[in-house]
Parts: structure tokens; sequence; C-alpha cells
């Protein structure tokens, strides 16, 4: 099995399904909406859910964000980081690197700043990217967020 090196020291393999989860504060929810805060920044991202969330006592969350691209193009490592735009609001272009693929569901884990689990609205593959590849995307309307 091919594995390969991924930040914070975790090992996978290309076809591994490393968690997802991402985790954050609800700053704000309304009918099918929340604004999730990210720890240890001032991203706070708008988006769509399907249920009301229910918070620990300190407002804190974990979910799934799942987000469809519009096209996912490689970049070379270390070019221009891993980030969410924009900082505020539904995010619209997201760079980073890929933490898993699942070939069945055809979608990648791209951790920016955070992980996202991304569909392709065009017809790309999962099977064409590898774990550990920096990818970069334009996010379609209606990013999801789903409480674990």
């Amino acid at each position: 099995m091919f594995l390969k090196r991924i930040d914070q020291g975790k090992t996978m393999s290309n076809t591994t399904t490393a968690s997802p989860l991402a985790k954050g504060t609800l700053v704000q929810q309304s009918e099918g909406k929340i604004v999730l805060g990210l720890p240890g920044s001032e991203y706070q991202l708008h988006l769509l859910t399907d249920a009301a969330l229910t918070p620990s006592v300190t407002g804190k969350i974990t979910g799934t964000i799942t987000a469809e691209a519009q096209r996912v193009d490689k970049t070379q490592n270390g070019t221009g980081g891993r980030f969410i735009e924009p900082v505020y609001g539904r995010p619209r272009r997201i760079q980073g690197r890929i933490t898993a693929t699942d070939t069945a569901a055809n979608t990648i884990t791209v951790f920016a700043a955070c992980p996202v689990v991304c569909s392709f609205a065009t017809d790309q593959s999962a099977s064409d990217f590898e774990v550990g590849q920096t990818v970069t995307f334009d996010v379609k309307p209606g990013a999801k967020f789903a409480q674990a």
C-alpha cells in the first residue's frame, strides 16, 4: 500500500478516509443557515444546513462541510498557502491540501482553514487526484454543514 506523510505527522494512504470533521463555534443560526466561526482565526463561514444544530454549552459544534467545486486545479505545493475566501461569508474559493480521496463517492477532502469534502461539478474524478496534492477551486453556491 502506498503511504504518504501529511500535515501534523499523520500517515494516510491515497484512498484513506481522513476525518472530514470541521470543528468550530456556532456564531449564528437561522432557518436552514448557520454562521460557523473557526477556532484560532477570523473565519465566519456562512453555510446551509438541513436541520437545526445543537451546540455544546460553550457553543462548539463538530460536523462535515460539503461543497461542490466548479473545477479543481492542481497547484504547486506551497503556492499561496491554504485558505477559504472570503473570510466572512459563503465560501467562494478554496485552496488547500488533499487529505483524503473517496473514489466510490467521487469526492476529495481538502484541508484549507478546515476540512471540506468536495464533489465535482464537471466530469473530473477523485481518481484524478492524490493525497498530499495542493488544489484550488471555485465553490458553487450551496456549501452545507451537517452536524456529527
